[in-house]
């Protein structure tokens, strides 16, 4: 993985315990909520739903202690809604994520 692999397998590991597939599950659920936000984002066009997916993806990436995603939501945050080059950024994050 190549984001802040260490600090999101201890979160999971600390909710879910030694149980394999519950730590799989938690992170399948993680790695779906980010892309679900990144595709609503993706189609936000007005500031309120974009501000709405911008923190709802920030409160993901703070619970599960992911650095990277942090800042790139609060980059969202200060962007206009539809900004192309964040939602690339997002779109790029979840990909390589969901690839590890």
């Amino acid at each position: 993985m190549a984001f802040e692999s260490g600090t999101l397998e201890t979160t999971i590991a600390a909710a879910a315990g030694d149980d394999p597939a519950l730590i799989s599950e938690l992170r399948a659920a993680f790695i779906e909520s980010v892309a679900r936000q990144v595709d609503l984002l993706s189609r936000s066009r007005c500031d309120g739903n974009w501000h709405v997916a911008a923190m709802r993806l920030k409160g993901l990436a703070a619970s599960f202690h992911v650095e990277k995603l942090i800042a790139l939501s609060e980059e969202a945050l200060q962007a206009a809604p539809g900004e192309p080059g964040i939602v690339r950024h997002l779109q790029a994050f979840v990909k390589e994520f969901s690839a590890d």
